[in-house]
């Protein structure tokens, strides 16, 4: 265990006897058998050193280039956390190491933001009058200059271990871990020049405390999400915000629907949210679905042979079905790579085994070349963690950035071998558009066109959107 997950664990604050139980049991569980799967292909991509990073717990991002973007919680230069960009075919490149002045140890992911910068959170550090400092909020260009875009120093929150979203205001959204009014952590709003708005502080029993997990917005444009703890049964809620800061609790997790969320929620196509707790069902922490209104059904309990302590937000791919990992468990205990049909049927595709990384603390990304790629904390050649790509045969695809606007909006389309593009569609209503690279395209909504998929003509065939378009008023 990574002194990262003690640090996770000891945060959540699980006092009870209870929770140190089913601690113990995660530890100490006896993995008996694994579930087989399909014929799949993991590749080690890169395994760090210390000095180019160490111990990974966030997940990666495609950029509009096609290369990937990461960070990592400790090593680099000053010991305290980089942030990374990888080729797909492996070569990395040192953006930026923290120095505590800028920040320091970063478990959350980035995000790129629609003017090209990526934005990301530190967990500690910064000017602040924090102990060790309340951590920030940083933007770096894709060639590595850093900027300090707000730092916390525990009025306005403290601590954001979670990636931020931008929202379709262009504003981006965030939690922070602990805190705000009550010391329980917060959710915020923080426009990409650096002023933020604190939208809203938790109070544990009432709407629970300590978000670990960052926010999704929905098709309705609210944003929904988790906390690790508190609520009707102290054990973790999914709660629903608008983006003026009116919250409500969707659902109070009680042990045996699962307990303590880490991760957050993904939309669905079918319009229901999907989502991982860390612990309770069966033993091992649960996959479950949601309506948007919080009828919550769990679909999978974890039991150990099959993965244990989902850490990590799910992703759903190209085929309908969804992706996640898990942090132990599985052949060899050191977590698994898994599929999971909508209606909860779960297949393991990968037991890691030290060598090829361990303890996979992020969620996967589907990239535009259809291949998974992600990270492990530990393992690898080194044992400072890996970063991988596991292909399971689903092919390319492209992706819009934003994935929804008015007619006449600017919009991106992201994909791989676009050059020679001939035709960019909005559910059948062709755009005029421009080729910028092999990975984008640039084009703008046009008139007439309605909500439903994106496609392009290329010489190597058309090419279809992960997701629906969604054609706004």
């Amino acid at each position: 265990m990574t002194n990262t997950l003690q640090q996770h664990v000891s945060n959540i604050r699980l006092g009870a006897p209870s929770a140190a139980l089913t601690l113990v049991v995660v530890l100490l569980f006896v993995v008996v058998a694994t579930q087989s799967a399909q014929a799949q292909t993991l590749k080690t991509l890169h395994s760090f050193d210390g000095t180019d990073g160490s111990d990974p717990q966030a997940a990666l991002v495609q950029g509009t280039n096609g290369d990937f973007y990461g960070t990592t919680y400790y090593g680099g230069a000053n010991g305290w956390g980089t942030v990374f960009k990888i080729t797909p075919s492996g070569a990395l490149t040192t953006l930026h190491s923290f120095d505590i002045t800028d920040g320091s140890q970063i478990i959350a992911g980035l995000v790129q933001g629609t003017h090209g910068d990526f934005y990301g959170t530190t967990v500690e550090g910064g000017p602040s009058d924090c102990s060790g400092g309340c951590g920030t909020i940083f933007k770096i260009t894709p060639s590595g200059t850093l900027t300090t875009v707000h730092s916390f120093d525990g009025t306005d929150g403290s601590n954001p271990q979670a990636a931020l979203v931008e929202g379709t205001s262009g504003d981006f959204y965030g939690t922070t871990f602990e805190g705000g009014a009550n010391d329980f952590g917060t959710i915020f709003k923080i426009t990409p020049s650096g002023t933020l708005t604190t939208l809203h502080s938790f109070n544990f029993y009432t709407d629970g405390e300590t978000p670990l997990a960052g926010l999704v917005q929905a098709t309705n444009g609210d944003f929904y999400g988790t906390t690790s703890r508190g609520g009707a049964n102290g054990a973790g809620t999914v709660f629903k915000i608008s983006p003026s800061g009116a919250l409500t609790t969707l659902d109070s997790f009680d042990g045996t629907d699962g307990s303590y969320p880490q991760a957050g929620l993904v939309q669905a196509t079918n319009g229901d949210f999907y989502g991982t707790t860390g612990y309770g069902g069966v033993c091992c922490g649960t996959i479950f679905k949601m309506t948007p209104s919080g009828t919550l059904t769990t679909l999978h309990s974890f039991d150990g042979t099959d993965g244990s302590f989902p850490a990590a937000s799910l992703v759903q791919a190209t085929d309908g079905h969804f992706y996640g990992t898990t942090y132990y468990g599985g052949a060899n205990g050191d977590g698994t790579v898994f599929k999971i049909t909508p209606s909860g049927a779960l297949t393991t595709l990968h037991s890691f085994d030290n060598t090829d990384g361990g303890n996979p603390s992020a969620a996967l990304i589907q990239a535009a070349n259809g291949k998974f790629y992600g990270t492990t904390s530990d393992g690898g050649a080194n044992g400072d963690g890996t970063v991988f790509s596991l292909s399971v045969g689903l092919g390319p695809f492209v992706e819009t950035q934003p994935t929804s606007g008015k007619v006449g909006a600017a919009v991106k389309i992201l994909g791989t071998d676009l050059t020679g593009t001939t035709s960019a569609t909005f559910n059948g209503t062709a755009a005029t558009f421009t080729v910028v690279s092999s990975s984008e395209i640039k084009t703008t909504l046009p008139t007439g066109a309605t909500t439903g998929t994106v496609e392009v003509t290329t010489p190597k065939g058309t090419l279809k959107s992960n997701v629906v378009f969604r054609v706004t008023n």
